[in-house]
């Protein structure tokens, strides 16, 4: 069976870093979540035109949240790899969205923490219409829903959505992209 049938493969490899972020290692992806190493991955937050934010409801094949509600697009920092050209990667697979960087507006740097599964996280922003192409290995479907209504879904009914975006939804820098405070 291959990663795209799974929605994963145990065997890429992620930078290891350190509590300030900077590289000391590499390992398999299994082992760093075996091990609850810290490394490094990205979130994107999709505002359509209209104000509507895209959630993605996670593949059920994945091996971490399968099912639950998460950001726009989400993935790991593979080794060697930079925060950015990460996130463009990430869109590309997941939604099939191709942009140039300067389309993606960092929003929040988060310092690892556990309910972040030991990552740090940088955070984009991304405006605009945009067509998509699933990756159903990776996503089971997209939903559009104002912010403040994802706000008060997420204090309503906090176990279909992804521990990490609880986490990161909590974030000045997020709320305040998100138009949820000044």
């Amino acid at each position: 069976m291959s990663h795209r049938e799974v929605g994963q493969s145990p065997d890429e490899v992620f930078d290891v870093v350190d509590e300030r972020d900077v590289v000391v290692g590499r390992e398999f992806r299994r082992e760093i979540h075996r091990r609850r190493l810290l490394h490094r991955a990205i979130h994107i937050f999709w505002l359509r035109g209209d104000g509507l934010l895209c959630l993605q409801r996670r593949s059920y094949a994945k091996d971490n949240c399968p099912g639950l509600l998460s950001s726009s697009c989400a993935g790991h920092v593979d080794s060697g790899e930079d925060y950015l050209a990460a996130a463009m990667r990430e869109l590309r697979e997941e939604l099939g969205i191709a942009v140039p960087p300067a389309a993606l507006h960092e929003i929040d740097y988060a310092p690892w923490h556990v309910d972040l599964g030991n990552e740090f996280v940088r955070s984009y922003l991304l405006r605009g219409e945009h067509p998509i192409k699933l990756a159903e290995f990776e996503v089971d479907s997209l939903l559009w829903r104002c912010p403040a209504e994802v706000e008060a879904w997420a204090k309503d009914d906090p176990a279909v959505f992804a521990t990490p975006l609880s986490h990161l939804f909590r974030r000045h820098g997020i709320r305040r992209a998100l138009g949820l405070s000044a």
